[in-house]
């Protein structure tokens, strides 16, 4: 097998549970996380006959910034349809979802990753949507259980184009779309908890080729970036065993086992048409006038690259600094407030390498910071007379690397310097120690 011959497909589709305190098409409680198995249910979640669905509006809102977010288009008229397939978490037979005119469209993410050689890469966004999240199954021994609480839950999904060729681009670029999502408050986006799933859809082509493979390989609901790593790298390589026999990749819905590290079949993957999508007939559609997209795309705040950037010329902080400060928003906020107060000046760069060292706690408030801040920082006082007479003795001490120093190897300075702050506990700035030793070295 050589993988050199082949380039990895990638598309991701990302589901993301709103964090609204009803649900998206009723008003049962949304935070079912924890809770006794269907204590969160009323007839509209449980699809039961003749429960009608009234639409989340916050969620709608909700999801529109992400779109937003994500460079999206908010287009001025949408609606919800129908997605039909048969499987015990769906009670009605289907689920409400959106097909051809979803709340968002046709964006666009900049990546902008330290780690990843500070190279700008560019992803499309083909559209994101808003539907409704199914229930639960829970499997003991031969039997299968049905949790409810969650079925109805409001479910953003974001699908990208396969612009993806490589396993890491794809972490890279679902940290960043958890951190945005966190920036707008809509989402904990907790994999732990199943309120960020991820599907990559993969597919491998001969260099040069510019059409899509002619099959395409989905792996469900993955819960951490490392599987998600490890699945595609996996799938690729197994993929490319297949087209070396001279064989097609079945078109086919895959799980990941993380124990043993690769991905299992499941199901053959449906295409849209057997879903049978058609207009949900119990919710109109929604015209959004200009003044509110407007209203939406200004209420986003400062997301994480445009703040990476800020705070590189803002505060001259090194790349890599503004981005690990960047990544979650309380600890971008935390750092802002302390380069900004009036007792600090020009000490960003500072103040980012004691709080990304964690040189000083910061569940302290601000105002005990600085002050913790200001003691770490206070220039050393240096006792004169102690310094004159450690310096003549250590220069006593060590005769070869003073004989080296008047002989050129000036570098041989720092090992002096060393020398004497070790004797003075640190208790002296070494540049005056550098400068008390120089001056005695000229005698």
């Amino acid at each position: 097998m050589n993988k050199q011959n082949y380039i990895p497909v990638i598309g991701l589709e990302i589901h993301i549970e709103l964090k609204t305190k009803s649900k998206m098409f009723c008003q049962c409680n949304a935070d079912y996380f924890g809770a006794e198995p269907n204590t969160h249910v009323c007839p509209v979640c449980l699809g039961l006959p003749g429960a009608l669905p009234v639409p989340n509006k916050k969620a709608i809102l909700w999801m529109q910034k992400i779109g937003s977010a994500l460079g999206c288009e908010l287009p001025k008229h949408s609606k919800f349809d129908r997605k039909h397939y048969s499987y015990p978490d769906l009670p009605k037979g289907y689920q409400i979802s959106q097909y051809k005119e979803p709340f968002a469209i046709n964006g666009e993410v900049l990546l902008v990753n330290p780690y990843l050689k500070g190279v700008e890469k560019k992803f499309h966004i083909t559209r994101v949507h808003m539907e409704e999240d199914t229930a639960k199954l829970i499997h003991e021994g031969n039997s299968s259980l049905i949790d409810f609480n969650r079925s109805g839950v409001p479910l953003v999904e974001v699908v990208t184009e396969p612009d993806f060729t490589d396993a890491t681009d794809v972490k890279a670029f679902l940290e960043e779309l958890q951190v945005i999502v966190r920036y707008l408050g809509v989402s904990d986006a907790d994999m732990e908890k199943g309120s960020m799933r991820l599907e990559p859809n993969i597919s491998v082509r001969k260099p040069g080729k510019t059409e899509l493979p002619n099959y395409k390989v989905e792996v469900k609901n993955i819960n951490s970036f490392k599987f998600v790593k490890a699945a595609i790298d996996f799938e690729v390589k197994r993929q490319i065993e297949i087209l070396e026999k001279g064989e097609t990749p079945k078109q086919e819905t895959r799980g990941y086992d993380d124990v043993h590290g690769g991905t299992y079949s499941q199901r053959s993957k449906e295409e849209a048409q057997d879903y049978r999508y058609f207009p949900e007939p119990d919710i109109p559609p929604f015209n959004f006038s200009n003044e509110y997209i407007d209203e939406v795309k200004k209420s986003l705040p400062e997301l994480p690259s445009t703040r990476l950037n800020h705070f590189v010329k803002e505060y001259r902080l090194k790349p890599i600094d503004a981005f690990i400060l960047t990544r979650d928003k309380k600890t971008a906020d935390y750092f802002e407030s302390i380069a900004t107060n009036e007792h600090i000046t020009n000490a960003g760069q500072t103040v980012a390498n004691v709080i990304i060292n964690k040189k000083i706690s910061t569940s302290l408030s601000v105002e005990a910071f600085i002050t913790e801040f200001l003691k770490l920082t206070k220039p050393i006082e240096t006792n004169r007379a102690l310094l004159d007479t450690t310096v003549s003795s250590i220069l006593t001490a060590n005769k070869k690397a003073v004989t080296e120093y008047k002989s050129g190897k000036v570098t041989v300075i720092m090992f002096l310097v060393g020398q004497v702050m070790r004797e003075m506990k640190g208790r002296a700035d070494a540049s005056i120690v550098r400068k008390a030793l120089e001056e005695k070295l000229q005698v």
